[in-house]
Formats: C-alpha cells, structure tokens, sequence
C-alpha cells in the first residue's frame, strides 16, 4: 500500500505549493517555539554555557592574554557571541533525532503538509531561540566592561550576520540528525565538531600566537571570519577579508547544507 502523501491535491488546487510550503513551515515554527517556552531550561542553557566561557577568560584567563591595543573583554565578547550561536544549533541535532526516533514524523506522514517543513521549523526555531539567548550574552557583556564603539547600522550587519551564521549551523546539525541513530548519539556529535572550532579560531586569543598548522587552519575557517567581522563591527577592529568572507562562508553552507537536509529526511521518510 502507498504510503500517505505529505500534500494535499485538493489544497494545491486553491494555493500554489509555496503558499502551503510557507504555511506548513510557520505552524511547525510554532511547534517548536511552544516547546521552548514551555522548557524555558533549554533557552537559559543555551545562554549559561557561553557565559560561564565568559566570565572564566574574563577574569581567570584574561590577565594572561596580550590583545594589542584592544582591551581582553573587547576582544572576547564576539568569540563568546558566536560560541553561543553555535552550541545553540546543535538543538537542531537533538530535536529533529528525537521527532526521528520517538515516531512523531510518521505522524506527520499521515497528514497533508509539506515534506520539508519540518526541518524549517526546527531551524527557525533554533533561531528564534539563538538570537534571545544572544541578547542575553550581550547584556551581560555589558556587566563585566564590554565598551562597544558600534553605531545602529554596524549593530544592524552584526545580528544579520549572526541570524546568517545561525541558520547555516542549524542547517549542519540537522544533516547530523538525520544522521545519527540514537537520541544520545545526537547529544554529542554536535559538541565534538563545533568544540574544536570555536577553540581553533580566533574566538579566545589571537591567532598569531598559535602554531603555524594550527594558525593556518584558524585563519581560514570559517568561525574565524564570523567572528573578526562581528568583532570589527562591534569594537573598531581591522576587518579585512573577513566581512565578505564570513557572508560567502555562511551562504555557501545555506545553499549546500539545506537540499542535502532535505534529500535526506525525504529519504529517511520513504523507508
């Protein structure tokens, strides 16, 4: 027997497929939004993870750390920033395992919605929750000696560049959900790629001080870009490359990351 379809012949009759795609999506988000705020533990441990990176370098490591000209919380806030962005996603990888794992998606098969609108909103989800808990570590910056010289339009590019580095991430870890075999195996998979990357890059020190083949792959990743750029905008810093760069990096991923989700959750779907 065939197995339910996820549209609906009558409804495409009324709207086109990317109306049904965007409503379908939206109430997904909804979903998802109403899972965090009813688990508002997992928007403040999105947030209490960076910020105790934070206060460890500000005051434990900071003393030992020469930044040139600029002053140790400076430097540190937009590394701290993007570190949050990052860990936040790997939600993604969790939520999307355990609809894998604990049947929900073949519920979903059962009624007539868009196949992909799942993924979307798990990820924009993500987002919504990133950029509160993003807040969250900005204001706190702002306890502990961060003196930003950002004007509105560089704070405008700052979280445009943020809400561009999120969805990319997001994107990666829900390839790594659909992945995954176990709702455990997703606790982890997503820690032990992004830990190495936000740590290898210029998030803590500056890059320089590292070995060459370290220093190498520091200055050329992509994390490494997202944060000179933010880090420029926010505190005056030499931007360089880094603001195209980190706005191609980010792109490219999104535009790479996003049909290979979706070919495989469509593929995970079919079994």
């Amino acid at each position: 027997m065939a197995k339910p379809s996820f549209s609906s012949d009558i409804q495409k009759e009324k709207h086109s497929k990317v109306f049904w795609a965007l409503s379908d999506s939206w109430v997904l988000t909804k979903r998802s939004i109403k899972h965090i705020t009813r688990n508002l533990d997992q928007l403040f441990s999105v947030a209490l993870f960076p910020m105790m990176f934070f206060l460890l370098f500000r005051y434990v490591f900071g003393g030992a750390i020469d930044t040139g000209n600029i002053s140790y919380v400076n430097f540190l806030v937009a590394g701290i920033f993007v570190q949050m962005l990052a860990f936040g996603a790997n939600y993604t990888t969790m939520n999307l395992a355990i609809d894998l794992q604990r049947g929900i998606v073949n519920r979903f098969r059962s009624l007539p919605i868009t196949r992909s609108s799942l993924l979307t909103g798990h990820v924009a989800a993500d987002l919504v929750r990133n950029m509160i808990s993003g807040l969250i570590v900005i204001g706190v910056s702002f306890l502990v000696g961060f003196q930003p010289v950002a004007g509105p339009t560089d704070w405008m590019l700052v979280f445009g560049l943020a809400i561009l580095f999120s969805l990319a991430i997001s994107w990666i870890s829900a390839i790594m959900g659909l992945l995954v075999k176990s709702i455990e195996a997703a606790q982890w998979t997503g820690f032990i790629v992004i830990f190495p990357l936000t740590f290898v890059s210029g998030a803590f020190v500056p890059t320089d001080t590292m070995p060459e083949a370290l220093r190498l792959f520091a200055e050329n990743q992509p994390l490494t870009h997202v944060i000179d750029a933010i880090r420029g905008l926010l505190v005056g810093t030499p931007i360089g490359n880094s603001g195209w760069l980190a706005f191609a990096w980010c792109t490219g991923i999104i535009v790479v990351a996003m049909p290979v989700a979706t070919w495989l959750f469509r593929r995970q779907t079919l079994r």
